[in-house]
C-alpha cells in the first residue's frame, strides 16, 4: 500500500489562486477505493477500477497526492458533523497495528498435546483453557481468536466510511464545474478551453466527436478516454448522453451513425432536420396561389424548396448529391426557413415586404445564438446557420438569391408574390476576380517549400495545396474528383518529340464538363501515395478507380473516405496561418487572409502572367482550365495584373524574395 503522509487538517491540499474556485465533490468511486484500501485489495487494480479519472496509477505523485486529499475531505466532512473521533478514525493507518497470530484447528491443537484420544469434549475444554478465546464448536472446528487491534480497526473504519458515504456522496449535475468532480489540473485545462461545466464539457463532445480534445491543451487522448469513461458511467445522474458517434473516429461513423446525432427538430437545426410546426408550415400561407394551379408537387414550404433546389441540379450528379450551387442556395433559403418560423412566428409563404426587410437586417446584425465557426458540420450539434454578420458583399449574394427563390416559386404557381423584389440591394462591390486575393511566385515559392512534413496528413495537405495550385480548381471540384477521372494523354513537345501527360475530368458549375491539365509529377505523388498504403500503383486500374483523389488514407479503411470539403479548407487555412508566421509586412498579412479560393485566383493570375522558364498560357486556354462562363471574367486577371502593376505592387517581394521577419542581433549573428 502507498504510504500516506497526513497533512494539517486545517490545511488545503490543493491550494488555488481563485478563492471563487468550487470545492471538490466525492463521489462514490473515492469511498470504494478507500474501502478496498482498508480491506488490503490489491492497490492498482482498485485505482484502474475506482479512480482511473484521476491518472495513470504509475504516477506515484498523483496517487500519493489523491490518497491524501480523500482522507482529508473523509475527516473533514466527519469533523463538520461534529463527530471528531470518527475523523481521527478515518486517518488512522490499520498497519501501524499487529494482526493477530492465527490459532490452530482443534484436530491440530489435539495431536500436538497428546489429545487425539480424548473425547471431543475433553480436547475442548483443554483448547479453550489453552487459548481463552471462547467456545470452539463443531466438529473438527476452527479455533476463533478474539480479533485483533488491527482487524477491529478496519472492521470501524469500513463502518465509518459507510455512514460517511451516505451523508456526503453527491450527485453530478449538468451545471456542476468540472472542478468539482475532475483531478484539478486536468480541470484547469479544460476551463482554460472554454469548459468551464459538464455540460459544457458534453456539447463540445457531442459536437466535434471522438477527436474533441485536440482543441484543448494538455489533454491528450488517453486523459480524454477517461473523461468519457466517467461520463458514461454517469450518464442516468447527469441526464445528458455522450453520442455513441464521441467514440468512433469520424471517418468510420456511416451517414446513417451522424444523421442520428443531432434529431429533427423545431430548433436552430439544418434544413433536413427542421420540422415545420403545425400551423406555420405554410399550407394556409397568406400569398399561397391557388393550390389547383400550381405546378409542383409541394405540401408545404419546406417542400417548395426542395423542389427549388432540384431544379438546379445539374444532369450529372446522382439524386440527393449536392452540388456547390445546390449547397450555397440551400444555405440562404435555409436561414430564411429558420428565421422565418422562430423569429418572426410566420410561414415562409406568409412574408411581406417588411418581413423581408426585416431579414435583411438580421443578416447584417444576427444574435450570438444563431452563430457559430464555420468547420461545425451539419450533423454536429453545434452547427449554426451563421459564421456573424454578413459583409455587403454576402449580404448582396443573399438577396439575390432569395429574389431567385421567390421568382421561382411565382413561376411555378406556389406563391403570388415576391416580397424580396421590393428590398434594397446593398451596392455592388467595385473589385475585379483576384484583385486582393491572389499570392505573388515568390509568396507562393515559400509556401511550397514548407510542404515537407513526410506524414500522411502532410502529404495530403502538400497534395491539396499543390493540386489546387496547378489546376486552380474550386474546393468543391477537388474534393469530388477521382483517380478514374485522369486519363493519360499524349502530345507533342517542342523539340518534336512525342510524351505523355495528363488530363483531369471536372464537373464544373451548371453542370459542365472540363478538362484540365495535371502536371506529370502530382500523378507521380498521387500513384506513390496508393502504393505506400497497399494499393496498385496506377492510377487506371480497376481497383483504384473509385479512390478519391483528395482521399484520406489513414482512416484505416478498405476503401479510403475523401477529404471534406471543410476538412481541407480548414487545413489549409491554419498551415497558411503557420507560414505567415515567419514573415512581415505585406507578405505577412496576405498569407494569413488567404484561402483555398486564393489559390485559383493565383492559378489564374500566374498562368496569364508566366514567369522565367514558363511562357505566359494563352488566355483561352486559362479560361477553359479554370471553367469561367465567360472569358470576360478570365480577361480581369489581365486588368488586375496591369493596375498592379501600375500601383507599384505587381511584385511584392519579387526582387529579394518573401520578407521574413528580421532577427535581433542575439538571435540572428553577423551577415543574417
Amino acid at each position: 500500500m502507498v504510504e500516506v503522509l497526513v497533512t494539517r487538517q486545517d490545511a488545503p491540499v490543493h491550494p488555488t489562486k481563485s478563492k471563487a474556485r468550487p470545492e471538490r465533490k466525492l463521489h462514490r468511486g473515492h469511498f470504494a477505493f478507500m474501502r478496498a484500501l482498508a480491506q488490503g485489495l490489491d492497490e492498482r487494480a482498485s485505482w484502474d477500477r475506482y479512480l482511473r479519472l484521476e491518472g495513470e496509477h504509475a504516477d506515484l505523485k498523483t496517487v500519493r497526492r489523491t490518497i491524501a486529499w480523500i482522507r482529508d475531505a473523509f475527516a473533514a466532512a466527519a469533523r463538520r458533523e461534529h463527530k471528531p473521533g470518527t475523523a481521527r478514525l478515518i486517518l488512522l493507518d490499520p498497519d501501524r497495528f499487529a494482526a493477530a497470530p492465527a490459532l490452530p484447528t482443534l484436530a491440530e491443537f489435539a495431536l500436538a498435546r497428546g489429545l487425539e484420544d480424548f473425547s471431543e469434549a475433553e480436547q475442548i475444554e483443554a483448547y479453550e483453557a489453552a487459548y481463552s478465546s471462547g467456545s470452539v464448536g463443531g466438529r473438527g472446528g476452527q479455533g476463533r481468536a478474539r480479533p485483533s487491534r488491527r482487524a477491529r480497526v478496519i472492521d470501524h473504519q469500513l463502518q465509518a466510511l459507510r455512514w460517511l458515504e451516505d451523508l456526503v456522496v453527491q450527485d453530478p449535475r449538468p451545471g456542476d464545474r468540472v472542478a468539482a468532480w475532475l483531478n484539478p489540473s486536468l480541470a484547469a485545462r479544460l476551463e482554460r478551453a472554454g469548459l468551464p461545466t459538464l455540460c459544457e464539457l458534453v456539447k463540445r463532445i457531442n459536437g466535434i466527436g471522438a477527436r474533441w480534445w485536440v482543441q484543448v491543451p494538455g489533454v491528450g487522448e488517453r486523459k480524454a478516454a477517461r473523461i468519457l469513461e466517467w461520463l458514461r458511467a454517469n450518464e442516468s445522474v447527469l441526464k445528458i448522453k455522450v453520442g455513441d458517434h464521441a467514440g468512433v473516429p469520424r471517418a468510420q461513423l456511416t451517414p446513417t451513425a451522424l444523421a442520428a446525432v443531432v434529431p429533427e427538430a423545431t430548433a436552430l437545426v439544418p434544413y433536413e432536420k427542421f420540422v415545420l410546426p403545425s400551423g406555420l408550415d405554410g399550407q394556409e400561407g397568406r400569398y399561397r396561389a391557388p393550390p389547383a394551379k400550381c405546378l409542383i408537387v409541394a405540401a408545404n414550404d419546406h417542400e417548395a424548396i426542395a423542389a427549388w433546389l432540384a431544379s438546379k441540379r445539374s444532369g450529372d450528379r446522382e439524386i440527393g448529391e449536392l452540388s456547390s450551387t445546390q449547397r450555397s442556395y440551400r444555405k440562404e433559403a435555409e436561414r430564411l426557413l429558420l428565421w422565418s418560423i422562430l423569429e418572426r412566428r410566420k410561414a415562409l409563404s406568409s412574408l411581406a415586404v417588411e418581413d423581408a426587410s426585416a431579414f435583411r437586417a438580421f443578416l447584417a446584425d444576427p444574435p450570438p445564438n444563431w452563430c457559430g465557426p464555420r468547420h461545425h458540420q451539419r450533423w454536429s450539434p453545434m452547427w449554426r446557420p451563421l459564421e456573424g454578420p454578413l459583409t455587403p458583399a454576402a449580404l448582396r449574394q443573399s438577396l439575390i438569391i432569395l429574389r431567385s427563390l421567390f421568382t421561382f416559386l411565382i413561376g411555378q404557381g406556389y406563391v403570388v408574390g415576391n416580397p424580396f423584389a421590393a428590398v434594397t440591394l446593398p451596392p455592388q462591390p467595385q473589385r475585379p476576380p483576384g484583385s486582393s486575393r491572389t499570392l505573388t511566385f515568390p509568396q507562393w515559392d515559400h509556401i511550397d517549400s514548407l510542404l515537407h512534413v513526410e506524414t500522411e496528413p502532410g502529404r495530403r495537405l502538400r497534395r491539396g495545396m499543390r493540386w489546387l495550385y496547378a489546376t486552380g480548381l474550386r474546393l468543391s471540384e477537388i474534393t469530388s474528383v477521382k483517380c478514374e477521372d485522369l486519363e493519360p494523354v499524349d502530345y507533342e513537345t517542342a523539340g518534336g518529340g512525342v510524351a505523355t501527360g495528363w488530363v483531369l475530368s471536372v464537373i464544373g458549375k451548371g453542370g459542365r464538363r472540363r478538362q484540365v491539365p495535371v502536371p506529370a509529377e502530382l500523378v507521380d505523388e498521387l500513384e506513390n501515395e496508393l502504393a505506400r498504403h497497399g494499393f496498385e500503383r496506377q492510377v487506371g486500374v480497376p481497383g483504384n478507380q473509385a479512390i478519391h483523389v483528395m482521399a484520406r488514407f489513414d482512416a484505416g479503411l478498405e476503401k479510403p473516405p475523401p477529404w471534406s470539403a471543410s476538412g481541407l479548407y480548414q487545413a489549409i487555412k491554419a498551415f497558411l496561418a503557420q507560414a505567415a508566421a515567419g514573415l512581415e509586412g505585406v507578405d505577412a498579412q496576405q498569407l494569413r487572409k488567404a484561402s483555398t479560393h486564393w489559390l485559383r485566383h493565383t492559378r489564374g493570375r500566374h498562368a496569364l502572367q508566366g514567369r522565367e522558364g514558363q511562357a505566359p498560357v494563352p488566355i483561352q486556354v486559362v479560361h477553359s482550365n479554370l471553367g469561367h462562363a465567360s472569358v470576360g471574367t478570365t480577361s480581369m486577371y489581365l486588368t488586375t495584373e496591369a493596375r498592379r502593376a501600375d500601383e507599384g505592387d505587381a511584385g511584392v517581394g519579387a526582387s529579394s524574395g518573401v520578407r521574413r521577419k528580421r532577427t535581433s542581433p542575439g538571435e540572428g549573428g553577423a551577415g543574417s
